[in-house]
């Protein structure tokens, strides 16, 4: 991609949820700090994070940090942190150093990807086939989806990030109103919302919004239909990206025409911005990930009742699903030491306190012992439990979704037409094909 912008997102909010965000840019490889550990048995792990102050009891450490603890302690093999860091996300980003490190051969044994570092590195053949790993016979569909590359699983992550709508119920019941389902539904509720004097129903910041282009566009591809065939159809260009992407760009116009998407000031916006009207319960509904919900974040302590519920489609409720991983390059130095570690990191015992402290979603197919889903976000996981979902990056397309929607639906907000924005899709679209 041209623009990266958008990489800021995943910075700014996944990096609190879960160990494989990107940690956004810095000024240069010399932000890379390494924090050297003697010890027979060690990798180099490249990510965002850092090993916890030894003086914090175990108890006190993030879910990240204490993954790490726990698989050094269960694996015997100590992880040297690279760590690069969040500073002013004016020159090289996170994914782009993570690229360069690969294809320079920098000598990680570890790293934290994002959907599209893993797409790129998988189709050069850069990383190993985890395919033999324990944890890869338990993955879900959507995971084997995301990061298969060429026949290879790539990568391979601690935690499904669902993203959705947060819904304020109290102001739905005190209007009569039941969540929507339908785009038809949200329309609806979002007239009498105003009609009773909420200005802006819908809360939004610049980078979430393309949830609704990705819901409506995919949710008939990934729910019933004939996957394969349509992912081989868009990569070759006999089927047209716009066409998949019109019904959300146009549905988008409408919701801003109509005034219930103050989208000026959302072009504006980060993510979370817009919490504090949601918190106010001076707007119903804002769109996040369902980790935003969990104890001790942003809406994880509220004085009215939330649900979380995904992005109303024609096929109803459909939660879009980004996911990272973690991935071992395919020249790794410390290879088997990765492979040990990685497997702890993956093992049933850590991942459950992980993804519990992160109120985000397993990886791993059926129900593990010891994790409760929040009662807000029961509805958006049994959605992603009954295989209900749109992936926002699939690693057998040869187009990155996410970033690139992301980034062209912004463009929509600072005034491109649809039709603009429709003919910047057909030129990705184009370009891969050209490049496969």
């Amino acid at each position: 991609m041209k623009n990266t912008a958008w990489k800021k997102l995943i910075s700014e909010v996944l990096a609190a949820v879960m160990v494989l965000s990107a940690a956004g840019c810095g000024k240069d490889e010399g932000d890379i700090k390494r924090e050297d550990v003697s010890e027979k048995r060690t990798i180099q792990l490249f990510g965002p994070n850092t090993r916890a102050a030894l003086s914090k009891a175990v108890e006190d450490m993030s879910p990240a940090e204490r993954m790490y603890v726990m698989s050094e302690q269960n694996s015997g093999v100590t992880i040297d942190f690279n760590s690069y860091q969040a500073e002013d996300y004016q020159d090289k980003t996170y994914d782009e150093v993570c690229l360069d490190r690969v294809r320079n051969h920098m000598g990680d044994d570890l790293l934290l990807m994002n959907a599209d570092v893993i797409s790129a590195l998988g189709k050069e053949g850069l990383l190993s086939d985890l395919s033999g790993m324990p944890a890869a016979g338990k993955l879900r569909d959507c995971v084997l989806a995301a990061n298969t590359i060429g026949g290879k699983l790539v990568a391979i992550p601690q935690e499904i990030v669902a993203y959705g709508l947060f819904c304020n119920v109290e102001l739905f019941e005190k209007y009569g109103l039941a969540l929507p389902e339908t785009p038809e539904d949200l329309l609806r509720c979002c007239d009498v919302f105003q009609e009773n004097g909420i200005e802006y129903p819908i809360g939004a910041n610049r980078w979430w919004l393309e949830l609704f282009v990705l819901a409506q566009g995919f949710a008939d591809m990934y729910i019933g239909g004939d996957l394969s065939a349509e992912i081989e159809a868009l990569n070759q260009g006999k089927a047209r990206l716009s066409d998949y992407m019109r019904p959300g760009l146009e549905y988008l116009q409408l919701l801003f025409d109509k005034g219930y998407i103050d989208y000026q000031t959302a072009y504006t916006y980060e993510a979370m911005d817009e919490a504090p009207k949601f918190l106010a319960q001076e707007t119903p509904i804002v769109m996040s990930y369902q980790g935003a919900a969990a104890p001790e974040r942003n809406y994880g302590d509220l004085e009215f009742k939330m649900e979380v519920i995904g992005i109303p489609s024609s096929l109803g409720q459909v939660p879009v699903l980004s996911i990272s991983g973690s991935g071992i390059p395919e020249d790794a130095p410390q290879k088997e030491n990765a492979f040990d570690l990685f497997n702890q990191m993956m093992s049933e015992e850590i991942l459950v306190d992980y993804i519990a402290r992160n109120g985000s979603i397993s990886p791993f197919k059926g129900e593990m012992k010891g994790l409760e889903v929040p009662e807000c976000s029961a509805r958006l996981t049994e959605s992603v439990n009954s295989d209900y979902y749109v992936l926002a990056t699939n690693g057998n397309l040869n187009i990155e979704l996410w970033g690139n929607t992301c980034v062209i639906v912004q463009h929509l907000m600072a005034g491109a037409t649809v039709e603009e924005c429709l003919a910047e899709f057909d030129a990705l679209q184009d370009t891969a094909v050209r490049q496969s």
